[in-house]
């Protein structure tokens, strides 16, 4: 079976999820490209406060971080939202498989193997969107508290 056939068996929900996979992969790759420029974040902050004030320092070092952080909360809807869906094809196949059985009887095993198909398959596109937005949160997560740590060390620390 090609691909298509796979996301068409799926149906709705596989195609919310490849919509949800693509707003969240452009993200994910603007975040690899702008999150890296934390010697420039720094330099801005040195230039915008007074660097013998502490709090205007710690105050403008969480503005420039909180600036960083956006988009990052729609990457963690969709590593949280994604299994979700999965998880609703999943209930939806199942109900087919049995709405199947109950109008035609037992006596033929394939007239329930659509719903499980459509089970599966919603069940693996959502853990598919799901782990790399997960992977991708952490890793911003963890590069913002090193560049805020970063921050804080070299403009306070100078």
């Amino acid at each position: 079976m090609v691909l298509m056939d796979y996301i068409d068996k799926g149906g709705i929900i596989v195609y919310i999820l490849i919509a949800l996979n693509a707003i969240g992969f452009t993200i994910i790759l603007w975040k690899f490209f702008t999150l890296p420029r934390k010697n420039a974040m720094i330099e801005r902050i040195k230039s915008k406060t007074d660097l013998n004030s502490k709090s205007t320092i710690f105050s403008q070092i969480e503005y420039e971080v909180k600036k960083l952080e956006s988009g990052l909360t729609l990457i963690k809807n969709i590593a949280t939202i994604a299994p979700l869906l999965g998880l609703l094809g999943t209930v939806f196949g199942v109900y087919k498989s049995f709405e199947a059985i109950t109008k035609s009887g037992l006596g033929d095993p394939t007239i329930f193997s659509n719903g499980i198909a459509i089970a599966l398959i919603t069940t693996i596109a959502g853990l598919i969107v799901a782990i790399p937005h997960h992977i991708a949160y952490n890793h911003f997560i963890s590069m913002l508290d090193a560049i805020e740590l970063k921050a804080k060390k070299e403009i306070v620390g100078s």
